[in-house]
């Protein structure tokens, strides 16, 4: 039986040109085809390093990370850790993380380093490795670290970062590995990629959603901003249950965080599925408002609305604390920073 194809890891692993062994340089230049990786392949002779050789469809040339390549490695080839300190496992989170590689791959690769040729030892990621084992995955995604400076293979994921086309599950899987596992702040990451520490957290959330939403994220049916506001609602079933009306519907992101807010209004009594979509009045259509008012929200880092009248149009911009306004200004216009507004 053929073994199902899981993902390649893109997340971190699309930072990182692809890693090619002299005897698998035709395995590593097909997966990064296949993915539709924008990866190079590093090709090494066994008395020369390595050099990058651009894949032929590769659109983003990424920067050579010093010290780590990425690949996909024979789970027999990798040994647990002797050092681990941890030997008990939540079976609950193991079952719950093996449904969701069955369904949109491992997001996160493991961390290895070599020890000979065909043999690595795991470094990062048991929960991943013990998860793919599990489910008899002959190959897993991985990062082959060469180098003990972390602080090295840190700054060079991070120049990577901009670089990267990843949909919204893989960032929030890169984010998020990038900040439990190398280090990273979430100061240092905001600075890189030119966004607020809410955005970053906000984006990472993604990941808390149900199963069957995120493979609608990955697939590029449901948006970000889809993703988002289905993060207003508590219960996974009714995530779930709006998630595939917006499919079946073609609703909005505004529809979305309107359907999410008037089931708050109601208690959370009600079906989300059922829920009649606010009627409104004297307002115009224009097309590109909501993807207007979605950069808006995305800039100011808040929910912001953009409503069109037959005679005027109105932008509302919710803030939280008059800290929060001080800060919506200062994005607005930086030079009134020194005017700031003080609470009573």
């Amino acid at each position: 039986m053929t073994e199902k194809k899981g993902g390649l890891g893109r997340g971190l692993g699309a930072l990182i040109p692809t890693r090619s062994e002299p005897s698998a340089v035709s395995l590593a230049a097909n997966s990064a085809a296949t993915s539709g990786s924008t990866a190079a392949v590093l090709i090494a002779k066994p008395d020369q390093a390595p050099t990058l050789v651009p894949s032929e469809q590769s659109k983003i040339q990424l920067t050579p990370v010093p010290g780590a390549s990425f690949g996909e490695l024979l789970i027999s080839e990798i040994s647990p850790n002797p050092q681990q300190p941890r030997t008990v496992f939540d079976e609950t989170a193991l079952e719950e993380l093996k449904a969701s590689i069955q369904v949109v791959g491992v997001l996160q690769p493991i961390v290895v380093r070599q020890l000979q040729p065909h043999a690595y030892e795991l470094v990062m990621g048991e929960r991943r490795f013990r998860a793919c084992q599990a489910l008899g995955r002959e190959r897993i995604p991985a990062i082959v670290k060469e180098t003990s400076d972390d602080a090295l293979l840190r700054d060079a994921l991070l120049e990577n970062i901009h670089r990267a086309d990843l949909n919204p599950l893989e960032e929030a899987a890169a984010y998020q590995q990038l900040l439990a596992e190398f280090g990273v702040t979430h100061e240092e990451l905001a600075q890189r990629i030119g966004r607020s520490r809410p955005q970053i957290s906000n984006t990472v959330r993604l990941l808390n959603l149900p199963i069957a939403v995120q493979r609608r994220v990955a697939a590029g049916v449901l948006s970000a901003g889809h993703a988002r506001a289905l993060l207003g609602l508590e219960r996974p079933q009714a995530q779930e249950e709006l998630a595939h009306r917006i499919v079946a519907e073609g609703l909005s992101v505004r529809v979305t965080e309107e359907l999410v807010a008037l089931r708050h209004s109601e208690g959370s009594v009600g079906d989300p599925a059922s829920m009649k979509i606010p009627q409104r009045r004297n307002k115009l259509y224009a097309p590109g408002l909501g993807h207007l008012a979605e950069r808006l929200a995305d800039h100011l880092d808040t929910r912001v609305k953009v409503d069109m009248g037959r005679r005027k149009g109105k932008i509302t911009i919710e803030f939280a604390t008059v800290d929060d306004l001080n800060r919506i200004i200062g994005s607005i216009h930086p030079e009134a920073v020194t005017d700031q507004i003080e609470s009573s």
